[in-house]
């Protein structure tokens, strides 16, 4: 298993990013395709409509949030298969557009699929 990184898609792409997966359902506004650069776009390991939803008209539940995004992760089979990804690249960073860098969703998604992959579960 290589890196898990993340980064903003605003960011500018850079070659130590490795593989670029956006994770987020809904494009990013004022992002092109061509600028994006991604190599895969898994918006089904996003968090489902509803809890995002939910979590924008109360961000102050950010516990309840976590736990039940992390309650849709052990049920979407598309996690397995960015496990997978995951594990034969040499470094992957999932993308997002989220403006809060400390409560949002890829930062849950990295440490479930982090342990994940390291419990070994992930195959």
């Amino acid at each position: 298993m290589g890196d898990l990184l993340i980064k903003r898609i605003y960011e500018p792409a850079e070659k130590t990013d490795g593989i670029r997966i956006l994770v987020d359902r809904l494009w990013p506004r004022g992002i092109t395709k061509e600028r994006a650069q991604l190599n895969q776009w898994m918006k089904d390991v996003a968090p489902s409509t509803e809890l995002r939803k939910q979590f924008h008209a109360n961000p102050d539940n950010w516990p309840q949030f976590e736990h039940d995004y992390i309650a849709e992760l052990k049920q979407q089979g598309a996690v397995k298969e960015l496990a997978h990804l995951i594990q034969e690249q040499e470094t992957v960073t999932l993308l997002y557009a989220a403006h809060n860098e400390q409560q949002n969703h890829v930062l849950v998604l990295q440490r479930f699929l982090n342990t994940l992959l390291k419990s070994g579960h992930a195959i």
